[in-house]
């Protein structure tokens, strides 16, 4: 079971009764219990996108894939590693696009729980991996519930700015059909594809200039 401790645990309560759900779990307390293999994040961070950010206060969602699977790396936000874990590379071009576009001097460190906290949802669509073997947890059942949490958000008659990086996240966009919402679109940040239209995008500033426009208050990007 999971226990968010906002409202997102009414939504998405009922996910937990589903076949797909039960098959999940089984699935993962043989990964975290029994395989013998590191399994990331830790379990008490899996949900870190959803006990950050609750439902009502989404203004943005920045969608990953799965989680980072070097030790030390993943904590339940995409992109984000937790302080004094080096910062991955597609996080380092995600921090020069916010200093080129907002003039935000990237901080020392690439936690980005200041961001979840501040109204950005930053949701994988997996939300766990085996230790060194990306992707390994795709296909599980995990696609299902984060599909389902756009879903919900898409529903919501607040205007909400969807970011979508890469080819992985812009498949989410047939989830995105409120009229109400925003999406953004680009190339992956990572090194192999930031050069292809992620470095220019602008996204941060063009994100801000959108939730201006309806008079919502504007995401603060700088991290302490």
């Amino acid at each position: 079971m999971f226990k968010f401790g906002n409202s997102w645990d009414d939504l998405m309560q009922g996910e937990a009764e589903k076949e797909y759900y039960i098959t999940l779990r089984s699935f993962l307390k043989s990964e975290y219990l029994r395989s013998g293999v590191p399994i990331y994040p830790d379990m008490n961070d899996i949900f870190n996108a959803f006990k950050y950010t609750d439902y009502n206060d989404v203004r943005a969602v920045i969608i990953g894939q799965d989680p980072y699977h070097g030790e030390g790396q993943a904590h339940g936000l995409c992109f984000s590693v937790k302080k004094g874990v080096q910062k991955p590379p597609s996080l380092v071009n995600i921090f020069k696009e916010m200093q080129s576009d907002l003039g935000i001097i990237p901080p020392n460190h690439g936690e980005l729980t200041q961001w979840a906290k501040n109204g950005v949802m930053l949701l994988n669509s997996v939300l766990t991996v085996r230790s060194g073997n990306a992707g390994s947890h795709r296909n599980k059942g995990w696609e299902i519930f984060t599909d389902k949490a756009i879903s919900l958000l898409n529903e919501r008659k607040e205007p909400i700015c969807f970011i979508l990086w890469g080819g992985y996240a812009r498949a989410k966009k047939s989830l995105i059909t409120g009229k109400q919402h925003f999406v953004l679109e680009a190339a992956h940040p990572s090194p192999l594809s930031a050069y292809n239209g992620f470095f220019g995008c602008k996204h941060f500033s063009k994100c801000n200039e959108f939730l201006r426009s309806f008079g919502k208050e504007e995401i603060d990007w700088k991290i302490d």
